[in-house]
Order: C-alpha cells, then structure tokens, then sequence
C-alpha cells in the first residue's frame, strides 16, 4: 500500500466540483429498471446502455469516477475498446463495486447485513489489475420499530471497515457506504439519532482497523424524514439537519462526503446537495460531493428506452443531471435550470 497514492486518488475523486456517477447497478436490478421501459433485459442491452453513459460527451467535466459492477468492468464499446479504457480517456476515475449484497441478518428479524468479505483480498488485486482505482461497500441499515439495533449496526460497520482495510492493502481507495434507508414513517430527528450513532460506529471500527481516513471517501445517506413521515421538512431544514449530524459524527481527516441519493428525485437530490454547501460551505472540513445513481440515470434511461435513435437525446438528459449536481457543489443551482439541457 502507498498511501500517498491512496490521499492523491481521494483528493482527486473529489476536486473541481465533480462528483461521482454511481452505475454499479446488479443485474436483476438493472434487468428491473429495464423491464418496467419494455426494454430487452438481456447483457448486450445491459452494455448497449452502459456504453450510452460511458460515451456521452463532455461527461468528465462534471464527474471524476464511475462506480462499475462486475459485468460492467470487464465489457467492451461496440468497437472492442474494454470500458475501463473508455472511461480513463474521458479523465473519469474507474470504480467497482464489490459487495455481494445485502442478506437477511440471523437472529434478527427486519434487519440485513452485507456479505463479500470471503475471498476479497483476491478479488480486489484482481479489480486493480483490470484498471479500478477505488472501490465500493455498500451496508444497510433499516429504521422501525426497535431497529436498527445494536448488533446490527456494529456487524455491518465492522464489515465496512475489515473492507476498507483490505481496499488500502491492495492499493484501492475505498468508499464506504453505511445507507440509513428512507422508507418507513420515521421523522427527520430520528433518523439523524439513528445516522448518528451508525456514523460514530463506522469511523470506531475504521480506527480499530488503522483504516487511513484520508485515504478513503464516506458515502452516507442524507438526513431525511421517512418517505411515509407526515412531516416532510424543507429542502434547508433537511441539509441543516444532514450536516449538523456529519460535523458530529466524521473527522475532518476524511476528504470528501459523497452523498447517495437513495432513490430521491434528481432535482430534490441537487437542491438538498445545493442547500448544504450554500449554507456550510466555510464550515465544512471535507468537500460535500454526490455519489447518485437513479438521480442522474433515470431521465436518460427513460427517454433511450433501449432505441439507438434516442441515443444523443438520452445522452443529453444524463449530462444535464451531471451538471445540475456540479453546479450544486458550487452552491449555485438554481431550479429553473431545470427548464434548460446542456
């Protein structure tokens, strides 16, 4: 491990305002998202659509790494140039996501815990060899009645941080993403207790296993009210509350917080993303980037449809997105840039 490598990589995941396009979708949940467009779900349509992303011009202005799935890094353009090559020549840093998922916990019901730790040493200097340059864990963490509870916060943040070591050993910088989930009726305050706690428990587990915190990236969820809450607070409210929790919870050495959008809108994730640096901007310690997924994905893959001829319109949408959230980092999204396409 150098870890200067590890520092400059971090810096650079975050710097000039880019963010981070997350398209390390599995494949049933890709073949999902297909199905419900009528779109083939099959691994050509899969890479066609990948390949549609990867392609679009000017996508290395807004966004600095794209998280890839296992099938994604090892796929090719239609002219055999390999993805991991397409997306280093538009200055676009090659991740990989290499959790296996999130399986039902034993001994407590409602709750999950991630697994992949077998055989991840392996797997990782494999990732490396390939061209991936960071890499991505993804632990779940459900609010309800009693839950999370204590056992399963600290198995997943434990499993976060026997990764995140594993990642610096191997020369990857990791990205560590413990998601407090939306769904459920629970209030803003609650979940920013919950997130909390989880928080303060990932970075205990990351110094027990002499994790190099400015060598890695956190990627939490917002501090948001649960999706059936009857009290839906305000877009400020909502990034007051998120980083008020992240000044409480993750040490300064960290050098950039690159939010998931856990399955909000794409104009309520930019004007959250917005709202925090406007209103935190000389206080943060770490840069408050994005990590989305479906917030940056879904206009495109609604308007290509898996057709060849929506390819420059599709292509167009996902540039808009990237820039609507580079802006955002900048404090200066507005929503009637909504009305507009790069």
């Amino acid at each position: 491990m150098d870890a200067q490598d590890l520092i400059d990589t971090a810096k650079m995941l975050v710097a000039d305002y880019k963010g981070l396009l997350a398209m390390d979708e599995s494949n049933p949940t890709c073949n999902k998202r297909f199905a419900k467009l009528g779109i083939p779900q099959t691994e050509e349509a899969r890479r066609a659509y990948r390949e549609l992303i990867i392609t679009t011009p000017g996508l290395g202005e807004y966004i600095s790494g794209a998280i890839l799935y296992d099938e994604t890094i090892r796929q090719q353009k239609k002219d055999g140039t390999p993805f991991v090559q397409a997306i280093t020549d538009a200055a676009i840093i090659p991740g990989i996501k290499v959790d296996i998922g999130a399986k039902d916990m034993a001994g407590h019901p409602g709750e999950k815990i991630t697994e992949g730790l077998d055989g991840l040493r392996d797997r990782l200097h494999a990732y490396a060899q390939m061209g991936a340059r960071f890499a991505k864990w993804r632990g779940v963490l459900t609010i309800g009645a009693g839950i999370p509870s204590r056992g399963c916060i600290e198995a997943n943040t434990q499993s976060l941080a026997r990764y995140a070591a594993l990642c610096q050993e191997a020369g990857l910088v990791p990205m560590v993403e413990p998601e407090v989930l939306m769904d459920g009726e629970h209030t803003l305050s609650r979940c920013s207790k919950v997130t909390e706690e989880v928080l303060q428990t990932v970075f205990n587990q990351l110094y027990t296993q002499r994790v190099t915190l400015e060598g890695m990236i956190l990627k939490p969820n917002m501090v948001l009210p649960g999706l059936t809450c009857s009290q839906q607070q305000s877009v400020d409210e909502v990034a007051d509350a998120t980083v008020n929790c992240l000044l409480r919870s993750v040490p300064a050495a960290v050098p950039g917080i690159a939010f998931l959008s856990g399955g909000q809108s794409g104009e309520l994730a930019s004007a959250r993303l917005n709202a925090m640096n406007v209103r935190f901007k000389s206080r943060s310690p770490w840069a408050l980037t994005f990590s989305f997924a479906r917030a940056i994905q879904q206009p495109a893959l609604e308007l290509w449809q898996g057709k060849e001829a929506n390819l420059s319109a599709a292509q167009q949408a996902l540039l808009h997105r990237a820039k609507c959230n580079w802006v955002a980092r900048r404090g200066e999204y507005k929503p009637v840039m909504e009305g507009t396409r790069t």
